[in-house]
């Protein structure tokens, strides 16, 4: 299978691709709603355009998550070898890696989602 991603991509920091943009992702919602609310800014940008703008963001993460969950994937080897990954290989140590990076993908997916579902409720700032 012709892939348009290189396997030079799949390295040990793919493991930390996930983790890190959830965390980009919780930070900036949580300040730029709390800058937004705390420095009154109602008045010149309307709260609609910022849960417009993170919820952009967050589709982007989302994005970000899902690309490094195939490359996970791919580099699991399309789920082709069954955990656990515990000889003293390369091959084994590839798949082990393949796999936990897909786990922290699905959980990183999760926790963006659930960092993202207050933008659905909070209508405005509260005084």
């Amino acid at each position: 299978m012709k892939s348009f991603i290189p396997r030079e991509v799949e390295t040990l920091w793919t493991l930390f691709t996930a983790p890190t943009v959830w965390a980009l992702h919780f930070v900036v919602c949580y300040a730029a709603v709390a800058i937004f609310c705390a420095k009154g800014m109602a008045e010149e940008i309307a709260f609609g355009t910022l849960r417009l703008g993170l919820g952009i963001f967050t589709l982007l993460a989302l994005a970000m998550i899902v690309l490094s969950s195939y490359l996970a994937w791919r580099q699991w080897g399309f789920g082709s070898g069954d955990p656990p990954h515990d000889a003293a290989t390369r091959e084994d140590r590839k798949y082990f890696q393949g796999f936990a990076t897909l786990l922290l993908s699905g959980l990183s997916f999760v926790a963006v989602v659930y960092a993202a579902i207050p933008l659905i409720f909070i209508a405005e700032c509260q005084p």
